[in-house]
């Protein structure tokens, strides 16, 4: 049994919001409670209709008051010395589980409660130093669970919290309470180190972070064409990656095309030259330098990724479905949005089984709950399935990720009660 047609007039609307949600670079937002995460903010507005999902903003800070001493006011009393907030340095480094350096810069990641924040990154060696919750120039990528993108930020695409999302206030001992250290690039599976504990004295060397690759993974991050590439190309493609960093994307898209002008063949480059097109609105470019990239190299999962949302922007839905599901063929475990717009893809194209599949695989890879429009798509695809109970759950449970301001809430709970009332309405012995 499908909804039914009285209810048709929101879920296209809600289909619509999706797709907002989805189409900007910012596709996953940070949790409540994990205040200064990095993470993105969808923007309004979008091809399928107006609107838009803002990205989940982050609530004030949860942490316990002091217990009051006997004759004291808040004013007299001291801090303890755990909550001071001083310079904790860290440095280390980050090789493979054969000894090598990882073969790109790999992201190293603070994770409280769950929820990873990134710190630095490595150098050409594997090495990384840093000062804890200095990392104003670093974001998160949206394409990969708990890893980085190949610069930052895509920022001209972007609005809302993600402006500021890097800017940490200072970390106190306190705040490494429960904490850990890890390193993260698609495909591979990093050796975590504790911070629970550690002092602002303490030596910052935290030693040596082995990473091991996934088995079944066959997708990569930096294609085999890299070796190949002449040292000009190179050098073009490493000025090309510190410019975008810097978010100077006309600059960089210099660099990329004259990466791959002198080396057609350079994957990387291309992908990389198509994602700063983005950053600039290009989408036509960008995806001819997502083609170029896959031509080049086919096992590259960013591009397949990519050119999934860009195919969205289209209402492109089956090219959208056949992008996201090769790059989830080639590593279904570190891009929990290329789930995301598969789910939408197939929702918008009716074959609900598959976009049920991939939604709830994706909530099991957004494990940090970056994506909480995931909940959202789910429990619409419930709802079209005449599993109602399992539509407001999951609608409940977005409703519970979004901040209070989120204009998104009056819509959602709108959506909720009508399917509350057909819940209500459905006979006893129906099964959905």
């Amino acid at each position: 049994m499908r909804f039914p047609a009285s209810v048709s007039r929101w879920l296209v609307a809600a289909i619509a919001l999706t797709v907002c949600a989805m189409l900007v670079f910012a596709q996953e937002a940070p949790p409540p409670g994990g205040g200064g995460a990095p993470g993105g903010a969808p923007t309004t507005g979008g091809p399928t209709g107006p609107g838009g999902t803002p990205g989940v903003g982050t609530p004030g800070s949860t942490r316990p008051q002091q217990p009051q001493f006997p004759g004291t006011t808040p004013q007299q009393q001291q801090p303890f010395p755990t909550d001071m907030q001083r310079p904790i340095f860290l440095s280390g480094k980050v090789v493979l589980d054969d000894g090598t350096p990882p073969p790109e810069p790999v992201v190293i990641e603070r994770i409280c409660n769950g929820q990873p924040r990134p710190e630095g990154w490595t150098d050409s060696k594997g090495r990384f130093s840093f000062q804890l919750g200095q990392n104003n120039q670093l974001f998160a990528d949206a394409s990969v669970s708990g890893g980085a993108d190949t610069f930052g930020d895509f920022g001209s695409s972007r609005t809302g919290p993600s402006s500021t999302m890097g800017r940490q206030r200072g970390i106190s001992e306190r705040d490494l309470m429960g904490c850990d250290l890890r390193a993260s690039l698609p495909g591979y599976r990093s050796e975590v180190v504790s911070l629970s504990g550690r002092r602002f004295m303490d030596n910052p060397d935290v030693g040596t972070i082995i990473m091991r690759r996934l088995a079944n993974v066959e997708g990569l991050t930096v294609s085999i064409t890299a070796a190949a590439a002449p040292k000009d190309a190179k050098k073009a493609f490493e000025k090309g990656r510190e410019l975008a960093k810097k978010r100077k994307w006309p600059e960089a898209q210099k660099e990329f095309e004259k990466a791959v002008q002198l080396y057609p063949k350079y994957a990387n480059a291309w992908q990389d030259l198509g994602t700063v097109q983005e950053a600039q609105n290009q989408a036509g470019e960008a995806r001819k330098a997502y083609a170029e990239a896959l031509s080049a190299d086919n096992k590259l999962v960013k591009p397949y990724v990519q050119m999934a949302f860009l195919w969205a922007r289209d209402n492109k839905w089956q090219e959208c479905a056949d992008a996201s599901e090769r790059a989830l063929r080639l590593n279904p475990y570190d891009y929990p949005n290329a789930w995301f717009v598969n789910a939408v893809a197939n929702l918008n194209l009716q074959k609900l089984e598959p976009a049920e599949k991939s939604a709830r695989e994706g909530l099991k890879a957004d494990s940090a709950k970056r994506i909480p429009k995931m909940q959202h798509v789910l429990g619409i695809i419930l709802a079209q399935k005449a599993d109602y109970q399992g539509a407001i759950e999951h609608m409940k449970g977005y409703l519970s990720l979004l901040p209070m301001d989120s204009p998104d809430i009056a819509v959602v709970k709108k959506q909720l009660a009508e399917v509350e009332r057909f819940a209500q309405a459905k006979p006893p012995n129906q099964q959905p």
